[in-house]
């Protein structure tokens, strides 16, 4: 496996809405959370692209406000979608053509057994290697969950943490991105 490198790596943070983060059991939304903003503000500080998707926000309502602020902190579209990957969504497939030398992607958020699980697939049949955070994902029910993890190794996905993709990326201690990671990951 080959070390990730932020500019080849891009971050999909999917569906973090208000009313499915409601039905997420309280730790696991808390890990989500937590994920997300080491990720999210690491890809910042260390030049990793963001892209997040909300599914039907009509229906499921907005993206959580802490997600959104570090979203737009990252310069991060945020793409509507009806279908269940986000290689579907208007928009996702010509955000990642802009960026023709991504190698990887890192994938989070909700639900980790459809949404999740569909978008990885989908990547690595584009030729990416997907990391799934086990502390960025969750579904309402936790054999969900964990069957969404596993249908994410089964399609070629990679379980990792938010940490060993923040600290890959880094590749070594010292500096002012390594303060900023280590200060997020307390």
């Amino acid at each position: 496996m080959k070390r990730l490198v932020p500019a080849r790596t891009v971050v999909v943070v999917v569906d973090i809405q208000e009313r499915l983060a409601a039905a997420m059991p309280p730790d696991d939304l808390a890990a989500v959370l937590r994920a997300t903003r080491i990720l999210v503000e690491s890809a910042r500080a260390l030049g990793a692209p963001v892209v997040a998707t909300e599914q039907y926000p009509k229906g499921l309502g907005p993206t959580l406000p802490d997600v959104r602020a570090a979203l737009d902190a990252a310069a991060a579209p945020v793409l509507e979608k009806l279908a269940f990957s986000a290689c579907d969504s208007e928009g996702f497939t010509a955000h990642l053509a802009q960026r023709p030398a991504l190698e990887a992607a890192v994938v989070l958020g909700m639900e980790s057994h459809v949404c999740v699980y569909q978008t990885v697939r989908d990547l690595v049949a584009r030729g990416l290697t997907v990391h799934v955070p086990i502390d960025g994902v969750a579904s309402r029910r936790a054999d969900h969950r964990e069957a969404g993890l596993e249908l994410c190794v089964r399609a070629g996905g990679v379980r990792t943490t938010a940490e060993s993709v923040a600290f890959d990326w880094l590749a070594r201690a010292g500096g002012d991105e390594f303060k900023l990671v280590s200060k997020l990951v307390r």
